[in-house]
Parts: C-alpha cells; structure tokens; sequence
C-alpha cells in the first residue's frame, strides 16, 4: 500500500468557510461525508466534474505538500512532531480572503499579497518537517517536471519535492480545477454568490492540520488538528 501524508491549513470544522468550502466540493473530509443537491446554481454533476481534484484533495492550503514518509519514520512520530510545532509556532493572520483566477483555477487568496509573517510560517514549516520526506521516485520527479517549471522551481523540486515553496509559495486555497475561458466566468459568478457572504471576515491560520491519502488516487482526509500556541 502506497499511502502519503500532507501537513495542510484548513478552517476549524465548526468555521462556516469549512463546511462551505464543504459543500462546494462535495466532500467533508473530516466527517466523510457526500453531498448532493445544486450549489449556487450550478447543478451537482457538472459541479463535480469541474472539482474532482480539488475535491479530491480535500479543502485546504498548502504547507508542507503529500509526501510518502522517510524510511524510519511513522505517523506517530510526525503527529508528536506536528504537536511539538504547534506549541512554539505562532498564529498568522490573513486578512481577508478574495476569490481569485490562479494558473486557470479559482482560489482563495488574501487580499493581502506581501504577508513575510505568513512566508515565513510557510518556510518554517517546509524546513522543519523534510526529514519526514521520503524522496521523490523518478517517475513522480519527471511527471512534476514535465508540467514546464522555472529553474528555481526545479531546484526546489529537487531539494525539497515541491516547486512551490519559500520564495514560489503562494498561499491558496483550491476551488476548482483548471477551467477553460468559456467555464470561468460562470463559475466564478457561482463561487462569489456562494461564498462571497462569508469572506468580510478576516481569517487566521491558527493550526496545522494533518491529512492522509490511505492509497494512491484515494481521496484525502483530515484525521488531526494541532492548534498553534506559539
């Protein structure tokens, strides 16, 4: 069994962006349930097909990316690590959240752009849970590669498993796949009218949440929350 791990961001469960972002998707991956029913006009089939990775992925930002542990290394042994962070690692405010059109899908994003506070969260993060990284297989290296990176991007690819990272990381949110132009406009009016009413709030990254993929292509769901006390 080939199974991974992601150290993610995502809203409490109680936090109406959650069970929002939820409902968008189709999937709770906390509770493990589906949802039927249209969202914002948009019929639950073609909702679907338009999310089946973000969903699949489960509702979150990114931190630390799916990676397969290191020989020697357990899930106990990163949740006691994920704990131990979260007790010295500082709480970050966002800001308020806007839908936004990244690389040809919707997110959300802050609408504050230059957060180092936030950047250097991310870094810490990165740094400090890669001994848990098992390296990447040449074919997973060439497949990541192939979807054309920078050079910087590579390097990190090949330092860290991920190109997005430090200076590439952009905090994000995933709403939906890659859209075509003729997609975009029609659900991005569906995702302002759904989640516009809950974005005048400010947001907080106040924990570190743990993610599993129990097998290759399985969804991912969240099994642990680690509240930051820093």
């Amino acid at each position: 069994m080939s199974q991974r791990f992601a150290i993610y961001y995502a809203p409490a469960v109680t936090d109406l962006l959650w069970e929002r972002a939820a409902l968008w998707l189709g999937r709770d991956p906390a509770s493990r349930v589906s949802y039927d029913g249209a969202v914002a006009g948009m019929e639950r089939t073609r909702l679907l097909n338009l999310t089946q990775s973000a969903g699949r992925y489960g509702f979150h930002a990114t931190l630390k990316p799916p990676m397969a542990l290191a020989s020697g290394r357990s899930e106990e042994s990163l949740r006691a690590a994920m704990k131990e962070a979260a007790g010295e690692l500082p709480t970050v405010p966002l800001g308020k959240l806007r839908i936004a059109s990244l690389d040809g899908f919707l997110a959300l994003m802050p609408e504050e752009a230059n957060n180092t506070q936030l950047q250097d969260f991310a870094a810490t993060v990165v740094e400090r849970f890669d001994p848990f990284r098992a390296p990447l297989k040449p074919r997973d290296r060439a497949e990541r590669a192939a979807r054309g990176l920078t050079p910087r991007q590579e390097e990190l690819l090949d330092a860290y498993g991920y190109p997005y990272v430090f200076d590439q990381f952009r905090f994000h949110m995933t709403l939906t796949d890659r859209l075509s132009p003729a997609e975009h406009d029609e659900v991005l009016q569906a995702a302002q009218t759904w989640f516009g009413p809950i974005l005048n709030d400010p947001v907080t990254l106040d924990r570190l949440t743990l993610f599993h993929e129990k097998e290759n292509k399985l969804p991912f769901d969240r099994i642990a929350d680690f509240p930051l006390r820093g």
